[in-house]
């Protein structure tokens, strides 16, 4: 019955938790019709008309932005953020966080890795995120590698390091089975690769 109970949670919890997960983004969404004139607003309230107001925004302003025209206001309008000292500092820094994140030639994980967190002899899964710079690469001595250690079940948040190259072990598996594999709190299994480098599919016991 043990078994049986807790094969059933597994089912029923990640699929909760993704329901509530979606309620929360639309209703969250939702709330950009507040936005909107109240002559203009539906009579009847219609769930998950946020979610298509707000994906209408994102699409309008990416094809904005696409063209030489809004590349140039876009220039324009980050020109006059950078001229005011708080909001440069942030805005700077958020806009260069997202474009190593969500930039489609771009690459914040390169590598996964196995490491030694938090002491020695403990193992967890951590990812490379590139090399030491700046007056940093001047104070350590070797090769030294930027190592981001996720937490789970969630991996949006976690601890930079930089750690020796010889101290770290690389694995040999995707970023997405290794991202999966800290969700899932070491549930989810990579499984083993072929010759031609795809995975075989593991069973759980």
């Amino acid at each position: 019955m043990k078994k049986y109970l807790i094969t059933g949670l597994l089912i029923w919890i990640p699929l909760a938790i993704t329901i509530w997960v979606l309620q929360l983004i639309v209703n969250t969404m939702d709330q950009t019709l507040l936005l909107v004139p109240p002559d203009w607003q539906p009579k009847m309230r219609i769930p998950g008309l946020g979610v298509v107001l707000t994906v209408v925004v994102v699409l309008l302003t990416g094809v904005l932005a696409s063209n030489l025209i809004g590349q140039k206001l876009l220039s324009f309008w980050e020109a006059i953020l950078k001229r005011i000292p708080v909001v440069n500092s942030i805005y700077g820094g958020v806009k260069q966080v997202s474009d190593t994140l969500f930039s489609p030639g771009g690459q914040a994980f390169r590598k996964a890795l196995l490491v030694q967190y938090p002491r020695q002899g403990s193992w967890t899964i951590a990812f490379m995120t590139g090399q030491p710079g700046g007056d940093v690469a001047n104070h350590l001595q070797g090769d030294y590698v930027s190592v981001y250690v996720p937490t789970t079940p969630n991996p949006t948040s976690g601890f930079f390091l930089m750690m020796p190259k010889s101290d770290v072990v690389e694995l040999d598996m995707s970023v997405d089975e290794a991202l999966k594999y800290v969700i899932s709190m070491g549930v989810v299994t990579p499984g083993k690769r072929h010759v031609g480098g795809e995975p075989e599919s593991s069973e759980q016991g």
